[in-house]
């Protein structure tokens, strides 16, 4: 039977003797390393992967951690960094006595060209308009500002430097109501939309949409500073919401019921992402239901900073 069988195979491919003897010999040690496996690298315990999910989730994390301590490092370059203050006239600083006070160049050169243009500074109100001073800097200069709190007005001067005295023409248009100055209003950071934000100068359709964006994906502002958080938002600008912006008494974020929450609803957080959603999805499908939201400091990946930035917008129930 093996004879005929070996015969076919020689008859068909027009083997030789010796082709066929080397045609055995590999199909021989094919079958070999297929089996081999099977032998020679028998566990005797079953593979469990969920060793090798934990350490992928560490790594991810860590990733993580690691864009936030970046982010941090870039948020701290726009912090205030300690200056002395002491009594100055705006109208006599120079660009590296505005540097020392707290203000990047830009800003100072900023100030020097308007000085150059309009003249001197003739109160702290003139001077906080200028744009970009970061409002909470001008706040910690205000108390030693020789300037008056507001301008108290001045004559009219024709190009001799005498007093104009003219009367204006009889007919020049005449409005039956004195004009109002325009004051932004202060607004609800919760509820405000894009117009009310575009008010804010340095914010137009893409940042305030971007605000609202954060915010809705977020559930809600629960502190001012939050706003610092927000993509694209240099912190002029920010101080400038801030100013204007604020949190309702009564307001309570949008939170996430840890029992109940999809990956996919945990995942879109802003506070919570990928790695972190993963992770607590696969703690309450190997422990259970949350008791209360303390119970995520089980989860070892997670770090204390993040917890504290995600637990106003979670719940248990």
């Amino acid at each position: 039977m093996l004879n005929r069988f070996l015969h076919a195979i020689k008859t068909y491919f027009s083997f030789s003797q010796r082709e066929l003897n080397q045609f055995l010999v590999l199909i021989f040690l094919m079958l070999a390393l297929l089996v081999a496996p099977f032998f020679l690298f028998q566990e005797d315990e079953p593979y469990d992967p969920k060793t090798d999910q934990q350490i992928l989730d560490s790594l991810v994390v860590q990733l993580d951690t690691k864009a936030e301590e970046a982010a941090a490092v870039r948020t701290e370059k726009y912090r205030a960094r300690e200056i002395k203050l002491y009594r100055f006239n705006p109208n006599q600083l120079t660009m590296e006595q505005w540097q020392e006070l707290g203000l990047n160049k830009y800003i100072a050169q900023r100030i020097l060209n308007y000085r150059a243009k309009a003249g001197d500074f003739k109160s702290k109100a003139q001077l906080q308009k200028i744009y970009g001073l970061p409002d909470s800097l001008f706040q910690r200069w205000y108390p030693y500002i020789d300037l008056p709190d507001e301008g108290a007005g001045y004559a009219r001067t024709n190009s001799g430097g005498a007093s104009f005295s003219g009367s204006f023409p009889e007919n020049r248009p005449k409005t039956g109501y004195a004009r109002k100055r325009w004051e932004l209003q202060p607004f609800d950071l919760n509820t405000a939309d894009t117009s009310a934000l575009k008010q804010i100068r340095g914010i137009g359709s893409k940042l305030s949409a971007r605000i609202i964006s954060f915010r809705d994906k977020m559930g809600g502002f629960h502190t001012e500073e939050q706003v610092n958080e927000v993509y694209g938002l240099t912190p002029e600008v920010a101080d400038s919401v801030k100013k204007y912006g604020f949190i309702g008494k009564a307001f309570q974020p949008r939170k996430l019921n840890l029992n109940v929450a999809t990956f996919e609803e945990l995942r879109q957080h802003p506070y919570i992402g990928y790695a972190l959603a993963r992770a607590i999805v696969s703690y309450r499908t190997q422990h259970g239901p949350y008791g209360t939201v303390e119970d995520l400091r089980k989860i070892k990946v997670l770090q204390e900073p993040a917890f504290q930035r995600m637990q106003p917008y979670l719940s248990v129930q």
